[in-house]
């Protein structure tokens, strides 16, 4: 009886989508609201945001971004005047047309995202070589009115943060962009255990506006890649449009060359994906809400276990977070499913036998593994088979997405492994945004990206049989 409620989730290779909303419903990370589109963030769910937030704005401090503030509000008339940028977000953006009961002059856009209203403040801001780089972060919501959504992955409303800076060179933009995709690489693979593809999109599938965009791939547990965060080298493009200038040390008046970049809510999507299975979510330690749960077997012996509970909480919780389930109402054996539901890392359970032993029993999530550890040994015991449970997540994560790599440059195969595995598949593309449009069209898959790590090897595009010597990973994605 105390294991029914996991049937409540739908089993992964069931159906992996209706799992993954299970999922995030039972475990209370989000759920839906009444606004066609928008989610609302649990306490659950939000915790393991804030975790993620507090991780990346220390590092992002830490080479000299600053966080500030800009209006959610974007006149129509500063939307417009990138045009390459307006055109890839107008069928997206959601107007404001009416303040109260009298309609505006001027529309406004609900941010689709900021590069317009920051520009415009960089305009008045940059006068001299002086005032360079500006190094800005924002954290806030933004909206997209996208037609399908799913929890976390593609909602109409999300949480992110949006970097944005200028610098007085080409070379110095180039060098932020590739530093903060490096930062994001690190976060995702070191405290989420997600391990991605890192390389920069093709022209067809950067940020609009941009010169260039890199990103971090992640694979799903389904096949399918997740853009897990994205830097776009803006070159003079909003610079110009926007008149950002300079007065350089020669005299001369010059436009400043710009970056752009964030992370999303959608990396909590991710971590379900990638880490869950069919008892619900595996939470990696170093941003789980909570890293170990104290669960107390009560029995006669109430009073007594209880005590010693709260002395192992107050033994642990300066250095762990951790909570105690001390609830009546429930079993031993409920409480048990529920936390392991919930992703917490460690169960700690502590009865009368162990009591007169002196010791504590210690189980893993992410194996199911029990370990009897003296008391007095708990806390670096503790210490240690978290940092593990973190390690070993990451890799179990990457055994699995180098296990649904595959290479091909026959077409027919490649259609083949799209359809029956999915998975990353690597191919030579000769670099046509023909090529690439006939394998969207053809197998629904995307080019994922150009990965800086490869070496040179020459072989024929997949679609045209042209010689190359680019290799690029495809996938079908969210």
């Amino acid at each position: 009886m105390e294991n029914d409620f996991v049937k409540e989730i739908t089993s992964k290779t069931e159906d992996f989508s209706q799992w993954y909303v299970d999922v995030i419903l039972k475990t209370e990370l989000a759920d839906y609201s009444p606004v066609r589109g928008c989610m609302v963030i649990r306490p659950y769910g939000y915790a393991l945001w804030e975790n993620i937030q507090k991780l990346l704005d220390g590092r992002l401090k830490a080479t000299g971004h600053k966080n500030a503030y800009f209006p959610l509000f974007i006149p129509e008339s500063l939307l417009q005047k990138e045009s390459e940028h307006v055109e890839g977000f107008a069928p997206e953006v959601a107007w404001v047309t009416h303040g109260g009961d009298e309609e505006l002059a001027e529309r406004l856009a609900v941010r689709p995202t900021s590069e317009t209203i920051i520009c415009n403040m960089y305009s008045k801001w940059i006068k001299s070589w002086r005032d360079l780089p500006v190094l800005i972060n924002q954290w806030c919501n933004v909206v997209r009115w996208e037609k399908s959504t799913k929890p976390f992955l593609r909602t109409a409303e999300f949480l992110w943060q949006e970097g944005h800076t200028a610098h007085r060179t080409d070379t110095e933009a180039e060098e932020e962009t590739l530093r903060i995709l490096d930062i994001y690489q690190d976060l995702v693979e070191k405290d989420l255990s997600l391990p991605v593809i890192k390389g920069v999109k093709s022209e067809s599938e950067k940020f609009a506006g941009a010169l260039k965009t890199y990103t971090i791939e992640a694979l799903m547990g389904d096949g399918r890649a997740l853009q897990a965060g994205t830097s776009h080298n803006l070159g003079q493009h909003f610079a110009k449009a926007y008149d950002i200038t300079y007065l350089d040390t020669d005299g001369q008046l010059k436009y400043v060359w710009q970056t752009s970049w964030g992370v999303t809510t959608r990396l909590i999507g991710a971590i379900v994906m990638v880490h869950g299975d069919d008892r619900g979510l595996k939470l990696p330690p170093v941003i789980a809400p909570i890293q170990a749960i104290l669960v107390p077997i009560l029995g006669k012996q109430k009073e007594t276990v209880l005590a010693k509970a709260d002395e192992i909480l107050a033994q642990l919780k300066d250095d762990i977070r951790i909570e105690i389930d001390s609830r009546d109402e429930y079993t031993p054996g409920w409480k048990f499913n529920e936390w392991e539901m919930r992703g917490v890392p460690v169960r700690i359970e502590i009865g009368p036998k162990d009591i007169q032993k002196h010791q504590v029993v210690l189980v893993r999530r992410d194996t199911g593994e029990k370990y009897f550890v003296d008391e007095s040994e708990l806390l670096p015991r503790l210490k240690e088979l978290l940092d593990d449970i973190q390690n070993n997540m990451f890799l179990q994560a990457k055994k699995f997405m180098d296990d649904n790599i595959r290479e091909t440059d026959n077409f027919e195969e490649f259609r083949e492994i799209i359809e029956a595995k999915r998975g990353f598949i690597k191919s030579h593309w000769c670099g046509s945004p023909d090529c690439e449009k006939h394998i969207k069209e053809q197998t629904g898959a995307t080019l994922r990206c150009i990965p800086f790590s490869e070496e040179l090897n020459t072989g024929k595009c997949i679609i045209c049989g042209k010689e190359s010597n680019t290799t690029a990973y495809f996938a079908k994605s969210y």
